[in-house]
């Protein structure tokens, strides 16, 4: 068997940058297990699927696909940066010729769409709440020591713990964060937590970035991922409350990095923008 697969940075514009996602395209249905293996041998935080939903559909003409979002451990409900690239891929490789592309997922109807050089998700857009610190605390001690904590949030819909770090830390301070993230899962005793996002303030005067950001997921096998649609879709809830904005530029300040723009819509979801990078084309064979 053949299949066409390919290696995307997403949320940037230059290779080797952003957040790398592999991306297969399936004509045929795969068997349930090859998709964890392909994922396990990518290796990357993410290897989507996309999938044809009838049997005359084309890769180039429809408008409509299944998408599904593998870790190298296991099938998670929402990927960002996997289905930025999986636009991508049917956008700029297979020149499909919609406007917008509608992708079912395990997280109801995704929409891209293409505006300018960058393209923009459709995504559900998640509340995060207050969370007692007690509950937490070791886990928080254990991603940043003693650094003074500002806010604590928790998304149950997401699963994800967001920890807001004062206003006094500067961004270099996040970026040069040292963090063991293979120690969460010992730490965190709720059960609860699957994804711990880190945030500070941004410099919004001007045109800076409204919130920086990192992301840590080793509950689902990534350590620390570098661009991440779907912890936005909990920290653009978060901030436009904290900031009294819709329209927001995050950026998520890991080792590779990646900006997003944001857009809190009318219908409650929200609008995040990258652009990509498609570095590898090729073929699964097996």
């Amino acid at each position: 068997m053949q299949i066409p697969i390919f290696t995307v940075d997403a949320f940037t514009n230059r290779p080797f940058s952003g957040n790398p996602a592999a991306v297969c395209l399936l004509e045929n249905d795969l068997d349930e297990d090859l998709h964890q293996k392909i994922a396990t041998e990518m290796n990357l935080s993410e290897t989507a699927f996309i999938r044809k939903l009838k049997p005359g559909d084309d890769f180039t003409k429809s408008s409509c696909f299944g998408l599904r979002w593998f870790t190298p451990a296991n099938e998670v409900p929402l990927c960002g940066h996997a289905t930025l690239a999986s636009a991508a891929v049917l956008f700029h490789v297979q020149k499909n010729t919609n406007s917008v592309l509608t992708f079912v997922t395990l997280s109801g109807e995704l929409k891209a769409r293409q505006v300018k050089d960058h393209i923009v998700l459709d995504l559900p857009l998640y509340t995060a709440y207050p969370q007692e610190l007690k509950e937490v605390e070791e886990l928080i001690k254990a991603a940043v020591g003693d650094m003074i904590v500002q806010d604590v949030r928790y998304s149950p819909d997401t699963k994800k713990l967001l920890v807001r770090l004062s206003d006094t830390y500067e961004r270099s301070v996040l970026e040069d964060l040292k963090v063991s993230a293979q120690r969460f899962l010992s730490a965190e005793k709720t059960g609860k937590v699957k994804g711990l996002i880190l945030t500070v303030k941004g410099n919004s005067s001007g045109k800076g970035h409204d919130f920086y950001s990192r992301y840590f997921a080793p509950w689902y096998g990534v350590l620390e991922d570098p661009v991440t649609g779907s912890a936005h879709a909990v920290l653009s809830s978060y901030w436009s409350e904290q900031l009294g904005k819709k329209e927001m530029l995050a950026f998520q300040c890991s080792r590779r990095g990646g900006e997003l723009k944001i857009s809190l819509r009318s219908d409650g979801r929200v609008d995040i923008a990258g652009q990509t990078a498609i570095v590898l084309k090729g073929n699964l064979i097996f």
